[in-house]
Formats: C-alpha cells, sequence, structure tokens
C-alpha cells in the first residue's frame, strides 16, 4: 500500500496539467505514492487528457486515477472526496498550477516523520516568474484577524530553516490522515479560501502543530482559477470566510477580548478595497459572512470549547500577538 495520495483539484487546469504531471512522476526515492485527480465539472478538455494520462502511465511505480464530479463545488468538496478515496497515513494537497522539485515528496515525508505531534507540513511555495522570491513558506494568522503568507514576495534563502507555522497553505502541503478523520475534513462552507487557515486553526485547538518543510520546493503560478489575485469573486468569498473562521474557531469570550484590534482589522482592509474599488463588495462579503454564522449548518461546524483545550486556545492567543508582530516585522 502507498504511503501517500496525492490529491489535486482540478477545475479547468487543462494549460497546467501537464508541467504538474511531469514534475510528479520526475520524483526520486520518493514513497510509495498515487495521484488522484478530482475535476470539479471541467469543460476545457481536462478529464480527456486525464484519463489518457492515467491509461498510459498504467505500468508504472505509481498510478494516476481520475474522479469526476458533474459541476464545480469548490476546493473543500473536491478535496474532501480526495481525500475519502485515499488510503496510507499520509494525503499531499497539490494545486494543478505547480511543478514540484524532484524530491517534493520525499521532503513532506520526511519532514513528517521527524515531526510525530504534526498535522501537517507546508512545502516551499516559489514564484513561477521569479524562483528565487517566496509565494509563500506556510501561513500565519494574527490578532487583525489576518491571514498571511510567510515571506511571500522575499528571497526564498531568507526562509530555509524549518520552523513551527500557524496553519498550512494547502496549495501544497501534506496531512496525517489519521488526524483528519478525528477532526474532520475541510469545511464546505468555505467553498474557497480560509479552508485551509481553518483546518490548520482546528488541529491547533485539538493540540497538535503544523510544520514548515523548506526542502519540499514547488513553483506555482498562482490565482489560475479565478484569473487575479484581486477580483470581486475572491474578495467576496475571502472577506466572508474572514468572518466565519473567528466565528467557528474562537470562544465568546475570546472573540469578545480580541474584538477591538478584530474590527482594526476589518477597517484597514476595507479601506484598501475601496482602494482597489472593490470596498461594497468587501462589506457585502463580510455581511454574508456575518449570517452564514447563524446557520444550522454552521452551529453544527462550530468548534465546541472543551475545558482540556484551554491550554492550545491560550497559547493559540498568544500565537495571535506574535504573529501580529512578525507581519508587521516582515517575518
Amino acid at each position: 500500500m502507498e504511503k501517500i495520495t496525492v490529491v489535486i483539484p482540478n477545475y479547468n487546469g487543462m494549460k497546467y496539467l501537464k508541467e504538474c504531471f511531469e514534475a510528479l512522476d520526475a520524483q526520486q526515492a520518493a514513497p510509495a505514492y498515487r495521484v488522484l485527480v478530482v475535476d470539479n465539472g471541467s469543460t476545457d478538455g481536462s478529464v480527456e487528457y486525464i484519463r489518457a494520462y492515467a491509461e498510459s502511465h498504467l505500468g508504472e511505480n505509481y498510478r494516476y486515477e481520475l474522479i469526476t464530479l458533474t459541476e464545480n463545488t469548490g476546493f473543500c468538496h473536491a478535496v474532501n472526496v480526495g481525500i475519502a478515496a485515499a488510503d496510507g497515513p499520509y494525503v499531499v494537497l497539490l494545486n494543478n498550477d505547480t511543478k514540484v522539485a524532484p524530491d517534493f515528496l520525499r521532503a513532506l515525508y520526511e519532514r513528517m516523520e521527524e515531526c510525530p505531534g504534526a498535522f501537517s507540513a507546508s512545502a516551499s511555495m516559489r514564484m513561477w516568474d521569479a524562483p528565487e522570491l517566496l509565494d509563500g513558506a506556510g501561513d500565519n494568522y494574527c490578532v487583525l484577524g489576518w491571514a498571511y503568507a510567510r515571506g511571500k514576495g522575499r528571497a526564498a534563502k531568507q526562509y530555509e530553516k524549518p520552523c513551527e507555522i500557524f496553519a498550512s497553505c494547502g496549495g501544497a502541503a501534506i496531512y496525517r490522515r489519521e488526524i483528519l478523520e478525528k477532526i474532520g475534513l475541510f469545511d464546505e462552507l468555505h467553498f474557497a479560501y480560509l479552508e485551509d487557515l481553518d483546518l490548520g486553526y482546528r488541529a491547533r485547538i485539538h493540540g497538535y502543530i503544523n510544520v514548515y518543510a523548506p526542502r519540499a520546493r514547488v513553483i506555482h503560478y498562482g490565482s489560475a482559477s479565478t484569473g487575479s489575485r484581486y477580483n470581486e469573486w475572491k474578495t467576496d468569498k475571502a472577506s466572508a470566510n474572514s468572518v466565519y473562521v473567528i466565528w467557528k474557531n474562537m470562544p465568546l469570550l475570546q472573540w469578545l477580548w480580541n474584538m477591538p484590534l478584530l474590527l482594526l482589522g476589518f477597517l484597514v482592509k476595507f479601506l484598501f478595497f475601496i482602494r482597489k474599488g472593490m470596498g461594497k463588495i468587501y462589506i457585502k462579503g463580510l455581511w454574508k459572512g456575518f449570517r452564514r454564522c447563524f446557520t444550522r449548518e454552521a452551529r453544527d461546524a462550530k468548534v465546541p470549547f472543551r475545558l482540556r483545550n484551554l491550554g492550545n486556545y491560550l497559547w493559540i492567543q498568544a500565537l495571535l500577538y506574535i504573529n501580529l508582530f512578525r507581519f508587521l516585522a516582515k517575518k
């Protein structure tokens, strides 16, 4: 049985698949693995290409498999379908618009093996047109309610040390499957954006850590499915989810304690999106997130407070302050 199942969600990503697959084919000294592509109702010929590619690799030491969905159900549902079909101890999530280094899977696997208390490990994501620069070295979250990619736009050589992070970026990360089964999969109310932060946050509440694996290198186009870093669809989804993440994971006293700085964070973001011409979209997204918190589905998904996790909550609160200073210091 394979050690790793690589799950790749795909939605109209035909132009990226060849490079993505060929890089996976070139893995060196990797544990046994298979590649499971979950297609989210693509209409660009992706399904036919993936089927043909899988058939042409039947004799390899690894294998490709395809699951097709009839419509775009979002990142969260697609990867959950893939995780449910996985076996073995580890699941690697990988965006289709990536090209991994030859030792990518081995580096992720070894990082997890050396950190038995880790739920996940995030790869060193590099910018496609400037691979010496980081697209992200894991994700952090601060008391302003902001999630941010560590090191984005900075020299990758400054982030070569393994360390603990708040959460792993779901675009290129490995997860321990037995813990996924314990704490739950990705929350599909997110549809897309901040779902990986939410999952890493949930793992922290349960006492697990998330780590950075700098040797696991991958270059990333970025925003391939949405077209740009800032657009109306992404702004709407991300702003709604930013409210939902807070409500879902913080106990009442914690979010009341943090409310002044959270409101400041929302105000600064609002002013930012006004400059982008999307201030109204941002506010509408916040309102959608606020309304979602009162739905039955959201109430069912809320992480219940347990006294045994009090120490974990206190450490998370400390990290929210620490990560604010890290953000301001650009670390």
